[in-house]
């Protein structure tokens, strides 16, 4: 099971392809939404499905659930001492949780700055920009649970006060007004239609309107910056920094290759997962196939660079200077609620000192 992009499925339906070929496996994949992928319980789908496509802050759940097999095989460490030498910042130990190994990344991704060149010459490098642009309604910013979240915790991280990981509250409550004022130059001048909004549905609009010239903070879809893909074609560029570091703090995001615990082909399943997650496939045939690959030699790559306008170049100081998220069993259902909470206050203009204190109260009650 992957999530219903061409970035997310084509890639998955080539290199199952050559490994059919190659090895007499068949790999049939299914595909659900990106709502889903960010929401839908593991368990579920590792009890029909040998082969999942996860998010990090999953693996805290599934830990506790049991429900994927641990990947750190014997006899395979030097394998896995080359992706996690080559990691594209922390997205080889993002799935590394309670002393195993729960997935490979195969895609690696960070909120960064989306911009169109025909009509912003250059990214902006400062939030105070951005917000600029926000007043002249050129900005699009998605705020759809989870992103609006993944906003504030990208702003908190840059600005020097990152969220916390095992509480006892999110964000002192200084640190956190003023990220929600930060946040506030920006989504105060932007369409409420925004707030249902994906980064993918945003990058739809940004490359078939006019309109926005610039979108600072979403994760990034190299499908976009292939010429021809749609209308107009979009460029990508590290995040423009609120505080005083650069662009650092960037939530990571990105997918992993999982294999199920519950699998009669347990064995034929990490033996694909550590062959798509190589080098050789992520750097050639995952690339290709318009995959946004998670290797960090495949970032580096000329090739692999070239048809995406330097999309891994241009954006590689923000995933390295990313953060990650909480990973603890009950982070997901924190993640959805707190993402909702933050949305209604925004768009009620509540004080912000009442949004952080109840954001903090979800989080305690995640433990």
């Amino acid at each position: 099971m992957t999530w219903r992009h061409p970035r997310g499925y084509d890639p998955m339906v080539a290199t199952s392809a050559r490994w059919l070929a190659e090895t007499g496996v068949t790999i049939a994949w299914d595909q659900r939404s990106l709502q889903d992928f960010e929401t839908f319980p593991v368990e579920e789908l590792a009890r029909e499905y040998d082969l999942i496509v996860i998010d990090h802050p999953h693996v805290g759940q599934i830990t506790k659930e049991g429900c994927l097999a641990p990947l750190d095989v014997a006899g395979r460490m030097a394998e896995r001492g080359e992706m996690a030498a080559h990691s594209v910042g922390q997205s080889y130990p993002s799935y590394f949780y309670a002393g195993h190994q729960w997935a490979f990344p195969i895609d690696a991704a960070a909120q960064v700055q989306v911009y169109r060149p025909d009509l912003l010459p250059e990214p902006v490098s400062t939030w105070a920009e951005a917000a600029a642009l926000a007043q002249a309604g050129r900005v699009i910013l998605p705020m759809r649970a989870p992103h609006s979240l993944m906003s504030f915790f990208t702003l908190a991280a840059n600005l020097g006060t990152p969220c916390s990981h095992d509480g006892p509250e999110l964000i002192g409550m200084a640190a956190g007004v003023r990220v929600i004022e930060t946040l506030r130059q920006v989504s105060t001048h932007i369409d409420k239609e925004q707030f249902e909004m994906d980064p993918i549905a945003a990058s739809e609009l940004m490359a078939s309107t006019e309109r926005f010239a610039l979108m600072p903070l979403g994760y990034g879809y190299l499908s976009y910056a292939l010429a021809g893909f749609r209308p107009r074609r979009l460029k990508f560029a590290d995040i423009p920094a609120a505080g005083t570091r650069g662009p650092v703090g960037s939530a990571i995001g990105g997918t992993g290759i999982a294999v199920s615990a519950f699998s009669a082909n347990r064995d034929a399943a990490i033996d694909y997962a550590y062959w798509v997650a190589s080098a050789e496939i992520q750097k050639t045939l995952y690339a290709e196939a318009g995959g946004q690959v998670g290797h960090g030699l495949a970032w580096e790559d000329d090739v692999v660079n070239a048809p995406v306008d330097g999309f891994y170049r241009d954006t590689r100081a923000t995933l390295e200077g990313g953060w990650l998220r909480p990973r603890h069993d009950g982070y997901m259902d924190f993640q959805d609620a707190a993402a909702q909470r933050l949305n209604q206050g925004l768009l009620a203009s509540e004080d912000a000192g009442r949004i952080v204190t109840e954001l903090n109260a979800l989080f305690k009650e995640s433990f």
